[in-house]
């Protein structure tokens, strides 16, 4: 069996077109600390692909509570994450700055591994469907290694005056 690492065969290998530093990404999507959850953007191919860093730390919020001497972040903060780093790279490429997503679906949620203080997780942001209701799939990676992945739905609407 031969295993192909060209960038056709692993679109997130290529070099990105543009990056979004945490000033980029905050100018795109309003979160805020303590629920902004992606640190950088790689655009590596518009309205398609994107990797999302979040470096995940020991003051993190979320860790005094879960679970207290054995932390872990919560998946569905994982899965957030990935939303952002999706949303983020749509509505930072301009023509969307009176528009906000919502999350309209959640779909083949899994977790596979921990992600724990001082990981940093690599976002694989597929865009499957864009349009007012979209649709990407989102993959997060510790050290290379799987940790979690989801199918999700959203829907871009108008900002509130």
């Amino acid at each position: 069996m031969t295993t192909e690492t060209t960038p056709a065969a692993n679109p997130f290998a290529a070099a990105p077109v543009r990056t979004l530093d945490i000033m980029g990404v905050k100018k795109a999507i309003p979160h805020r600390y303590p629920f902004l959850l992606v640190d950088k953007i790689e655009v590596i191919q518009e309205d398609k692909y994107c990797v999302g860093t979040k470096m995940v730390t020991a003051n993190e919020h979320f860790f005094e509570g879960h679970f207290p001497g054995q932390p872990v972040m919560p998946g569905v903060l994982i899965i957030e994450s990935m939303a952002q780093t999706a949303c983020a790279m749509l509505l930072s490429k301009g023509g969307f700055e009176n528009k906000i997503a919502f999350f309209m679906g959640i779909d083949e949620a899994k977790f596979r591994a921990p992600v724990l203080p001082g990981c940093v997780i690599k976002h694989h942001i597929e865009i499957l469907r864009l349009g007012r209701a979209g649709k990407f799939r989102g993959e997060a990676y510790v050290d290379g290694k799987l940790a979690a992945e989801a199918t999700m739905t959203f829907a871009l609407v108008d900002k509130a005056a």
